[in-house]
């Protein structure tokens, strides 16, 4: 149920680590991170009722690297 999310967080951690892309067009940057962005926001309101507190209050709190670790963390399934 969370590879999605996963995919997104991951996507996110990627376009924020791609230092050249962002020198050289920082406008199609920071788009691609406010695209980004917003998808994950989609998809919390979509899964709220399936999610559990703490993954809910890191999402909630825009604590995207904390998502992620949970959501990889052993035993979190996907």
């Amino acid at each position: 149920m969370h590879g999605e999310m996963i995919d997104l967080l991951r996507r996110r951690v990627a376009v924020i680590a791609d230092h050249e892309w962002r020198d050289r067009d920082a406008p199609g940057h920071l788009e691609a991170l406010k695209e980004v962005s917003l998808e994950i926001e989609a998809w919390t309101k979509r899964q709220q009722a399936d999610l559990d507190a703490r993954l809910r209050h890191y999402l909630g709190n825009a604590s995207f690297a904390k998502a992620l670790a949970h959501l990889e963390a052993p035993g979190q399934g996907t």
